[in-house]
């Protein structure tokens, strides 16, 4: 591929939604695994679009603010991600394996073997999973070395990400 001319993407005569360097064929099968970066931008969109809801709904109106936040922290972190899974899991369920932040960079979850939608139980284990992923940060950095960009949670529940192409 030649490389693109800044001229050429400002008048729109190149695509820009995805970066061809940085996609990967999935074994010759025509599904195109997400890059790391991508995936990385559309988890920063649902943290804004998602979370932060979410944690300022827990820390104001049901723990009365910071300190109630600080004295039962434990129970103030059940209080956002048990509504942070459900919430993502009923995106990607009901929008056809994407959230808003898959959406916007045109990504969606898939099954590894089918590359159909994930049943919704393969969902929610997948979103369980990545939440504890991050948590330990050994599930998440291996998507980095994994030539498949796959973490620790997609292959748990056979999952992967790809670019979608409609």
């Amino acid at each position: 591929m030649a490389k693109q001319r800044f001229r050429e993407v400002k008048q729109g005569r190149v695509d820009r939604s995805v970066s061809h360097k940085d996609l990967k064929d999935n074994g010759g099968r025509g599904v195109i695994s997400a890059s790391n970066f991508e995936k990385t931008k559309a988890a920063l969109t649902d943290t804004f679009m998602l979370l932060m809801p979410i944690m300022y709904i827990v820390f104001y109106l049901v723990m009365d603010g910071r300190e109630g936040f600080a004295e039962h922290k434990l129970l103030g972190w059940i209080y956002i991600l048990v509504p942070l899974i459900l919430i993502q899991t009923a995106f990607m369920y009901f929008g056809k394996g994407q959230t808003p932040g898959y959406k916007a960079y045109n990504l969606r979850v898939v099954d590894s073997k089918t590359h159909q939608q994930p049943p919704l139980w393969a969902l929610l284990f997948r979103n369980l999973l990545m939440v504890l992923a991050l948590a330990t940060v050994f599930g998440w950095l291996m998507m980095f070395f994994r030539k498949d960009n796959r973490g620790l949670h997609d292959l748990l529940s056979q999952t992967m990400v790809i670019v979608d192409k409609r």
